[in-house]
């Protein structure tokens, strides 16, 4: 898995930033069909998506950026329930296909950030602020660790006899059958 050095590097907020820009271009479009409260509303929820995951990115710790992603995630929302609402409106029924793509761009984001969301609870990284030389070397260690944990199990799997007591299937907690439990 890659490492972001840089928001304006990571596919969601790219992908956030098109939705941003779609929307812009609706927006353009209907001006005259839809209030201009809507269209405001519509215009500061899509550009909201990428600015919280930026804002997240640079905060430093992993429960900021989390917070914000789901800010980000709930911007999306916010914009495919507008879309929806502007998809029932007669007066918007030229712009059904531009509506139906802006929506599958607000919802792919929605799922990435979701990913990512699950990914980083799942983690025990605290984050760049927490970061310090001890705090690498064991995170490194850890790594190396499973690493290498992964590397025998699959090794073994590959060159020992299935009965053998060291093969994946035979160590504790694994069943017959089943992929190599590391």
């Amino acid at each position: 898995m890659p490492t972001y050095q840089r928001f304006e590097d990571l596919p969601v907020w790219q992908e956030a930033v098109v939705l941003a820009e779609r929307c812009e271009d609706f927006i353009g479009g209907v001006n005259d069909r839809v209030t201009w409260s809507k269209r405001d509303q519509l215009d500061r929820a899509s550009l909201s998506v990428s600015n919280n995951i930026a804002e997240g990115f640079e905060r430093g710790t992993t429960n900021e950026l989390l917070a914000f992603l789901y800010i980000a995630r709930g911007s999306a929302g916010e914009v495919r329930s507008m879309l929806c609402y502007f998809e029932r409106r007669p007066k918007l029924r030229d712009f059904k296909a531009e509506i139906v793509e802006i929506k599958a761009i607000a919802e792919s984001c929605s799922r990435q950030l979701g990913g990512w969301a699950q990914s980083l609870q799942n983690s025990d990284i605290q984050g760049p602020r927490h970061l310090n030389d001890q705090t690498r070397a064991n995170y490194q260690k850890r790594k190396v660790g499973k690493d290498g944990a992964t590397a025998f199990a699959q090794l073994a799997a590959r060159h020992l006899p299935h009965d053998h007591p060291m093969h994946p299937k035979n160590r504790p907690g694994s069943v017959r059958g089943d992929a190599p439990r590391i």
